[in-house]
């Protein structure tokens, strides 16, 4: 039976944080020997909010040497990235012509990127981005997307997209569905929506022991329970959101009970769970020193998985030539 395709995306922004392991990562991972999967580097992307392109490579490095470290493994699962296939500029152009701007104004997404970064004026580029992203995504034939919630609006263009297009020219794309993860978001150590490395909320997978420790000490918790003794809402407090998250069930409802009684001080709660996080990340944290040791065998992978995908991608859009008569 075949596999159905996956296509999943990251923007190059350098070494991931936990949020994005849980948000998408740890996912992509358990999906891999379930689907034909492909993972793209989405470095256009970072040029909607961000025109500086100094440190996209090393970003992109970065990026899937943690990628590598979790286990997201390059031969069932090829990366590459977006700039080095250029059937993606392609097919967006072709796509900017299927979908109207007052669409894309209303895209829940967009409004609220606009509202979380203050930005005043949104170029081009922007308005644009889940068009590209929905040439991302057809290039190789997506059919599952997996995304967080607030990423399900862009697969419903993409679907319109793909409607439009077969009905204009004739049967090339399938109409993606949206893959939701079960623990999309991770609030950030300042308890804030969700971890962000704009609000230096995070702990990164390639954080060690004792900075782990200390990024946790300084995590909100239950601003109701002051000191030890006093008893403790855990369903209210961020610490007690990671241990359900990274700890073993057992210790998980330990900390419950003893939370709530009072028995349980938030420093030694905070303590167990640096242990917990610190348990799962010294594997990543190995593998990853492997990695940043021998480069090469990084930089082969993405050329490796670029010539995978750039296959495909030209395969599609011979495909769309065909249907559109353009010879």
């Amino acid at each position: 039976m075949r596999k159905k395709r996956i296509l999943s995306g990251m923007r190059a922004t350098g070494k991931l944080h936990l949020g994005n392991y849980v948000g998408a990562l740890e996912n992509w991972i358990k999906l891999q020997d379930e689907y034909e999967s492909y993972h793209l580097i989405a470095d256009y992307h970072n040029l909607t909010t961000n025109l500086d392109t100094a440190e996209i490579y090393q970003n992109t490095i970065d990026m899937v040497i943690d990628w590598l470290a979790a286990g997201l493994d390059p031969v069932k699962s090829p990366f590459f990235r977006q700039s080095q296939i250029k059937e993606h500029t392609e097919l967006h152009l072709i796509f900017s012509m299927l979908i109207t701007t007052a669409r894309l104004e209303r895209n829940p997404t967009l409004k609220d990127q606009v509202r979380d970064l203050n930005i005043e004026n949104i170029i081009y580029g922007h308005l644009g981005y889940p068009v590209l992203q929905a040439a991302d995504i057809l290039l190789y034939k997506g059919e599952v997307v997996p995304v967080g919630e607030d990423q399900v609006p862009h697969v419903e263009i993409t679907r319109e997209i793909a409607r439009k297009f077969n009905l204009q020219y004739g049967e090339v794309f399938p109409e993606s569905e949206p893959l939701l993860t079960k623990f999309p978001r991770l609030p950030g150590l300042d308890g804030q929506a969700k971890m962000s490395k704009s609000l230096d909320n995070t702990i990164l997978m390639s954080d060690g022991p004792d900075i782990v420790k200390a990024k946790l000490k300084k995590a909100v918790t239950d601003p109701l329970k002051i000191r030890k003794g006093d008893p403790g809402r855990p369903d209210v407090c961020l610490v007690f959101t990671y241990h359900k998250k990274f700890n073993i069930q057992d210790e998980v409802e330990d900390i419950r009970t003893n939370c709530s009684s009072g028995a349980l001080g938030c420093v030694d709660c905070k303590m167990r769970c640096a242990n917990a996080l610190n348990s799962i990340l010294a594997p990543i944290i190995e593998k990853r020193k492997y990695y940043e040791a021998n480069l090469h065998e990084v930089k082969d992978i993405l050329n490796d998985g670029e010539k995978r995908g750039r296959a495909v991608a030209q395969q599609t859009m011979s495909e769309v030539h065909e249907k559109m008569q353009l010879g």
